[in-house]
Parts: structure tokens; sequence; C-alpha cells
């Protein structure tokens, strides 16, 4: 009988506030200057040398995260019912937020709408989750593989300005801010693949995935140091031209997340894992 995944009532660290929105991907190469804004309205924003801008939550982007927090946790249950009246007077906030807020969990799939009943916590087995890293692992090492034939030199400064901003995050010690830098990074290699396609499927599972893949920052104390240095042989094969290497770098970086994440898992009493 397969495992259910029941968040951790007694997680040994504190979970991290979702994001599992949609990605948006680059469609052409001037698209990853973003990822390289220094100046401006980064500035602004805390932004500066290797670190890119973060914007300012929005209240159904707070209230996701909030949710997903709470189903980490284990306070809300599998099959649990969220109701959009009360959640918004719970949350102190108009419906509007809240279906925003639904809407991107189901997305993440976290949540699944059901006929009568509405939104409700999503069920996920063990072996549903370890079915969708596998997939996850094979399209982002096409992409690798491809970005590593495809990239221009001014998608490989972009690539590298990611690691550093990676990197920064890493120094600090900020998994949440880790975690966006991360994201921004696996974009600039799906631009990379130059096959809007692929790029396409990949952001789509990618979105499904994303509270496990954040989740597996905190997972495991020394995680992101590991990231890092995966991220790094991954953008030396790629810089390199070295496709089969990026290829096998990049699938070994997405495999060893969602083993993280059932490891952590089994290490949890029998009753809060299933």
């Amino acid at each position: 009988m397969s495992r259910l995944i029941r968040p951790p009532v007694s997680a040994r660290t504190p979970p991290p506030p979702a994001d599992a929105s949609d990605a948006v991907v680059p469609a052409t190469t001037p698209a990853v200057a973003a990822a390289r804004e220094t100046g401006g309205e980064a500035a602004k924003s805390g932004a500066g040398p290797g670190r890119p801008a973060r914007s300012r939550p929005t209240r159904a982007e707070r209230l996701r995260r909030s949710l997903e927090e709470e189903i980490f946790q284990g306070r809300l249950k599998p099959g649990d019912r969220l109701d959009e009246i009360s959640l918004a007077r719970r949350f102190n906030v108009s419906r509007t937020p809240v279906r925003e807020a639904l809407r991107q969990l189901s997305s993440s799939g976290l949540v699944e709408v059901r006929p009568r009943l509405g939104a409700v916590v999503r069920v996920i087995t063990v072996d549903r989750l370890a079915e969708m890293f596998e997939v996850m692992a094979e399209l982002e090492a096409l992409c690798a593989r491809l970005a590593a034939q495809r990239m221009g030199p001014d998608e490989h400064a972009a690539l590298e300005q990611a690691l550093a901003a990676c990197a920064v995050e890493h120094t600090q010690a900020n998994r949440e801010a880790y975690y966006e830098a991360n994201k921004v990074f696996h974009d600039i290699i799906y631009a990379g693949a130059h096959n809007a396609y692929l790029a396409g499927m990949a952001v789509s599972l990618r979105n499904q995935t994303a509270p496990y893949r954040r989740y597996q920052l905190y997972a495991r104390e020394d995680r992101i140091d590991s990231s890092l240095a995966e991220h790094r042989s991954v953008v030396m094969a790629i810089l390199e031209g070295r496709a089969e290497d990026a290829e096998k770098a990049m699938r070994a970086h997405v495999t060893v997340q969602g083993d993280v994440f059932a490891a952590f898992l089994a290490t949890l009493p029998e009753e809060a894992a299933q």
C-alpha cells in the first residue's frame, strides 16, 4: 500500500512559506535579462549585485503561504475542505484573495477542486511524488543538454549571474531567498534550451513540485550547501558545451531533491507520514 504524504505534525525544522505561483517562461533571450537586474527598481526592493529584485507579496500570496504552511505542518489534513467564506473571515480578507490563493494551491497540486465540495487538501502518495520527480528530472536534464548546445554568450552571462545570486543567498543562509534565486537559475536554463514546448512542460511540472522542492531545502541542514555545489557542476558543463555532462548533472540535481524529501518523510512518525 502506498504511503500517503501527510505533512509533518512535529516538524524538526519550521517549514518555509509557500510560493507556488505560476512561473513565466522567458520566450526570448532578452527575457532572461530580468535575472541580471541590479539597479533602478532592483535597488528599491533591496536587490544588489548578484541579487535579483523581489517584489512584495500580494495578499493572495501571503494567504497561500499561510495555508501551505498549515498543510505541511499537518494542521490542514488531506481531504480537509477549504471553504472560501470561512477562510475569508478567519484571515480578515475578502473572498477575492482567498479564491486566488486556492487557485495557486490547486496549480501546485496541494489542493484539488471537487464537485459539490469545492477546494480540499489533496491526498498525494509518496509513490506519486517519486513519479513526478522522476519526470521532472528528465525534463530538466534535457533542458540542460540543449542549453549546453544552444546558449549564446549573453545567456551564459545571465546563467553565471544567476549562480552568483544563489551563492549570495547561500552565504547568508537565507533558504527562502535561495529558493527564489534557484527558480531564476532554472528558468534561465529552460529558456536556454530554445524549445518553448519543452520549457512550458518543465515550468508546469515545476509548479506542481514547487512545494516539495522548496521544503527539501529545510529537510536537511546541509541541503543548501550541496544544492549550490550541484548548480556549479551544471553551470560548468553548460559553459564548456559538455551537453552529456550537463544532462547528467541536472538529472542528479533534481533526483536528489525528491530523495531528500522522501528521506525526510521516512524520519517522521508513521501516523504523521501516512
